[in-house]
């Protein structure tokens, strides 16, 4: 698991993915698009990784089962396009937990919930309450 957060995000190794996901790989978050498997999942980091320059910090991870649970925060920087939004130059910052299930050595699926509307907020595209 640290292999996808500290390799596969943080250090741009996308093409590890095959190593990590699942041929079937589901995500089931509802703003991040992408695809299944391996390549939606590359799809999916890519767009942060470009879009805000981002950086993923595990705060915690613990696991039962066949169940890996990650409580991560996201930085980063709005440099490119995000969401059909321009770079803004601002700084954003996240938190998410993620449950990822594991089947023969890979993440086979993967739940998702993170501060979309900060997110949104802090680029400026929905005003600040």
């Amino acid at each position: 698991m640290r292999r996808f957060y500290e390799e596969m995000n943080n250090d741009r190794k996308n093409e590890i993915a095959e190593e990590l996901f699942s041929s079937d790989h589901e995500m089931h978050d509802p703003q991040v698009p992408g695809g299944p498997g391996p390549a939606g999942m590359t799809a999916a980091i890519a767009a942060y990784q470009d879009g805000v320059d981002g950086h993923w910090t595990i705060e915690e991870m613990f696991s039962a089962g066949d169940r890996v649970v990650v409580r991560w925060t996201g930085t980063g920087t709005h440099v490119g396009e995000m969401n059909g939004i321009p770079p803004t130059g601002n700084k954003i910052r996240v938190d998410a937990i993620s449950i990822h299930r594991l089947a023969d050595g890979k993440i086979a699926e993967t739940w998702q919930v993170w501060d979309t509307l900060g997110f949104l907020q802090q680029l400026g595209a929905v005003p600040a309450s």
